[in-house]
């Protein structure tokens, strides 16, 4: 055994035995006759750096492969990373720009060329940033959503599912970002709040007998109205349904239909529809009769004015950017009589995550999946209880979507990414293949066959990650073992976009459901509970926190905060006080050292005689069985408490100081044996520092990382566990009693036991231990009394009472004039704090952060009067 270094620096020793677990192959021991235990990472994307959102992610992960790793598994936890089409096109495409170039500078095959060149040099800085978390991944079997395998895999599911009806080209409206023209999914659509307008139009009856009025925050798309929809019920109306508007501008005769989109008691009562243009138009548009094919498209790709199929948009606004048209649509109105009010109006706009421009509803032919009857199984599934969802509270929200849910539009106008194995004769008809040999042997003859220039949507291809990575298509033994995968840790932001794509790909074609468990967990946001945003400026960077307090004592923090179905208030506080517990961890090791404990020399409990060693036994047994109940009902924050609370207090405060100086063989036994188990329970939350102890504290056969998962042939002593409890509240209460009460250390308390019930057990207790509450309370020999004395404090244990005469120790008269004057400021503050929160005109226009301080102070204010206050009771 070598002496532990004086501080605890946790940066070292991470780099030290990360390296070590993965040369040496222990994120996957050969077990190929274990239970299986499987988890997946969410592959973040290539282009990615770690964010904190991902330091949530993956510690929750890491917490449950390291245990299931120590429970003799074979535990699997995959890992790659996704190709992220739009992403990573965009930083190669922002690197050419940087030296003059555009993509069009190249051709298709260059481009990727180039962007395969950027991975291999660049792409892999997420996944050097995970091992610092301390994620315990099978790296030797990395993945990545391009690679070979992967790709056959994707390109093998496209054709299936078109042989099997499932996916189709139609023309619909799409999310189309103009800034990189192309589709983009829900989830790239980011909804803010923007200054804008409402104008209120005037559309005349072709007939001349009159107009209708309508409102709008696009006035440009009329250009490509198709009609005016009202309410079948409004009564203002009726007579005007079925007859002709002609339109400014275009003079385009448009019809006036019924439909229940029209909400009578908004505006008018009356909408326009643009079916082109609109998603809910789009619908009303079907429901009115108009085909697809034929509704007006009136923006190019580059979202700047072109000419409809009518040929009626003014020449002078053929190529205009749609916003400069906009104000030329305005003047247009205005000068032709139509335009009858303008109205400031904040209105929620979509907005490219990625591009930050506007997105336009753009019609379009893609490629979609027909997922209904994909999520009809999930949906079995789900209620079968093949899926359980944690916390359940997210159930409804899951079955709402997948009953709900719309076709999926899964091509992308990329040149990065899947191509779609789909290629096209002259006169568009479309032959599915996966390669074009086999498109031309379906076409039969000699016609020339062009391959479709887009690509899938990255949602597509990870939607296959938890069997594809094990091999899929192949039936390979990684996938026999290994699928279903036991749980999935998600965030609950991805539930619709990658999770319930999984389960309905898994269902569909590994006839199974993804994974048992669906975990989803909330956001972490900053210490007032705002989301984070870098326009914000409260983003917090894991990897700083990691260089400042150490991976672990971030680690503990994520584990320690993460309550089922709430978001985190992340505070860097946490981080430091969860630091400081790595560091009293570290100094008990160091203090058990110079006292010669040493490692266990059993998985078992000692034989233990003293009430201390066999309280201490106990409780470590109680401490498991908390431990592995939370774990059972993944309550991360119920873990992490059950293992912090038995260290810290239970361990280090209590047990540590109670056999100071009594270091007798069956304690070092016992000792070291407890301490053995502390470092395997607290391993899956704290590797580094608990490895770095495991061997510190002596030679060991082998690494922590590989150790048995705690099962002590042990019980609960309650004899033991009654003494040693009532010397915990006898030293508790003095130590209170001083504090509160000013008591100097050099005073020595004399305790009269006061005749009653316990009091015999008292005085026995207080006699037998009497070095040991001299040394940790200083107190005397027991008196046993009728009554207290006057000017003395009482403390009650375990139902005995025990009075202290403080008159020789203090000055009652001062003390209780202190304590007085102590909490009549505190109860001032709390009824001030308590007035301001009562007052609605606060509550409702103070900051949110500056409710919460008041109300955290009131809550402090409150404890600290009461506290007070039972102290001035205690001296009568």
């Amino acid at each position: 055994m070598s002496d532990l270094p004086k501080t605890f620096e946790p940066g070292p020793i991470e780099t030290r035995w990360y390296g070590h677990w993965e040369e040496s192959g222990a994120f996957r021991p050969a077990r190929p006759d274990a239970e299986p235990f499987t988890i997946v990472m969410p592959p973040p994307n290539v282009t990615g750096s770690l964010h904190i959102g991902h330091a949530l992610d993956n510690t929750l992960q890491d917490i449950l492969v390291r245990r299931a790793r120590m429970q003799g598994k074979d535990a699997l936890w995959v890992v790659g990373t996704d190709h992220a089409g739009i992403a990573t096109q965009m930083v190669v495409e922002r690197q050419l720009n940087a030296q003059q170039q555009k993509r069009t500078d190249f051709t298709r095959d260059q481009f990727v060329d180039k962007v395969w060149e950027w991975k291999h040099e660049s792409g892999g800085q997420i996944t050097r940033q995970l091992r610092r978390l301390g994620a315990s991944c099978d790296w030797s079997n990395e993945r990545f959503t391009m690679d070979e395998g992967f790709s056959k895999a994707v390109l093998h599911t496209f054709v299936e599912l078109h042989k099997r009806g499932r996916i189709y080209r139609d023309k619909r409206l799409v999310n189309w970002d103009p800034k990189f023209q192309t589709a983009i999914s829900d989830l790239e659509v980011e909804t803010r709040d923007q200054a804008g307008k409402f104008w209120t139009l005037r559309y005349p009856l072709s007939d001349g007998s009159g107009h209708i009025e309508v409102a709008t925050t696009r006035p440009e798309t009329m250009l490509a109205d198709m009609a005016v929809a009202v309410h079948p019920t409004d009564e203002r109306y009726t007579g005007l349904v079925g007859k002709q508007i002609k339109l400014p501008i275009t003079g385009r005769l448009i019809p006036i239909v019924t439909d229940e989109h029209a909400d009578p008691e908004l505006g008018s009562g009356a909408v326009k529809i643009t079916p082109g243009h609109d998603f809910n138009d789009f619908e009303v548009g079907k429901r009115a009769g108009f085909k697809a094919g034929d509704m007006l498209n009136m923006l190019n790709a580059a979202a700047n004015i072109c000419q409809t199929a009518d040929g009626l948009v003014p020449a002078e606004l053929l190529g205009m950017e749609r916003f400069e048209a906009r104000k030329r649509v305005v003047e247009l109105l205005d000068a032709a009589g139509a335009l009858v009010k303008i109205e400031d109006r904040t209105i929620a706009t979509p907005l490219g995550d990625r591009s930050g421009v506007v997105i336009e509803p753009w019609l379009t032919d893609q490629w979609y999946v027909d997922v209904k009857p994909l999520a009809e199984r999930v949906v079995e599934a789900t209620k079968s209880g093949a899926i359980k969802v944690v916390p359940d509270t997210w159930s409804k929200t899951w079955f709402n979507w997948l009953e709900g849910i719309q076709p999926w539009c899964v091509s992308r106008q990329l040149w990065w990414g899947h191509r779609i194995p789909a290629w096209y004769d002259a006169d568009g008809n479309a032959f599915v293949a996966l390669s074009a040999e086999e498109a031309h042997a379906q076409a039969g003859d000699n016609r020339v066959l062009t391959q479709d220039e887009d690509v899938l949507d990255t949602w597509f291809s990870s939607a296959l990650w938890p069997f594809a990575t094990l091999g899929w298509p192949e039936q390979t033994e990684d996938l026999a073992r290994h699928y279903p995968n036991s749980v999935l840790i998600s965030g609950f932001d991805i539930l619709f976009f990658w999770d319930a794509r999984m389960a309905m790909q898994g269902l569909e074609f590994m006839d199974e459901v993804p994974w048992r468990t669906l975990y989803l967990h909330g956001l972490v946001r900053d210490a007032q509970g705002q989301k984070m945003s870098k326009s914000k400026g409260n983003t917090v960077d894991p990897l700083g926190l990691i260089d400042k307090y150490g991976a672990d004592a971030l680690r503990f923090t994520m584990a320690a905060m993460e309550s089922q179905g709430r978001d985190i208030k992340l505070d860097e506080k946490r981080v430091e006080g969860y630091r400081n517990f790595a560091t009293k961890l570290w100094n008990a090791a160091r203090f058990l050292q110079m006292n010669r404990v040493g490692p266990s020399a059993s998985i078992a409990a000692p034989q233990a005689s003293k009430p201390v060693n066999r309280w201490i036994i106990g409780e470590v047994v109680e401490t498991l069985a908390r431990l592995n109940a939370a774990f059972d009902d993944l309550r991360f924050d119920g873990m992490a408490d059950a293992i912090y609370h038995f260290t810290w207090g239970t361990f280090c405060d209590w047990y540590v100081e109670l056999v100071k100086g009594g270091f007798d063989e069956e304690t070092r036994a016992v000792a070291g044996w407890a301490f053995d188990q502390i470092l395997v329970m607290l391993h899956p939350f704290m590797p580094f520092v608990t490895e770095e102890l495991w061997h510190g504290m002596g030679e060991r056969p082998y690494d922590l990382i590989l150790a048995r998962w705690p099962e002590p042939e042990a019980g609960s002593d309650a004899e033991a566990k009654s003494k040693v409890e009532a010397i915990i509240g006898f030293v508790e209460g003095v130590r209170t009693l001083r504090s509160e009460l000013n008591v100097p250390w050099t005073a020595t308390l004399v305790p009269h036991v006061l005749a009653g019930e316990g009091a015999g057990a008292m005085l026995a207790l207080i006699e037998q231990e009497g070095a040991t509450l001299t040394r940790m309370g200083k107190v005397g020999a027991p008196v046993a009394a009728d009554a207290p004395s006057a000017g003395s404090a009482q403390i009650v244990v375990g139902g005995a009472t025990v009075a202290f005469p403080l008159g020789d120790a203090i000055d009652l008269d001062a003390e209780r004039a202190r304590l007085a004057k102590a909490a009549e400021a505190a109860e001032k503050d709390r009824d001030s704090l308590g007035a301001r929160l009562s007052n609605p005109a606060f509550a409702e226009r103070a900051k949110p952060e500056a409710v919460a301080k008041a109300r955290a102070d009131h809550e402090a204010r409150s404890a600290e009067a009461d506290r007070l206050r039972a102290a001035l009771a205690r001296l009568g």
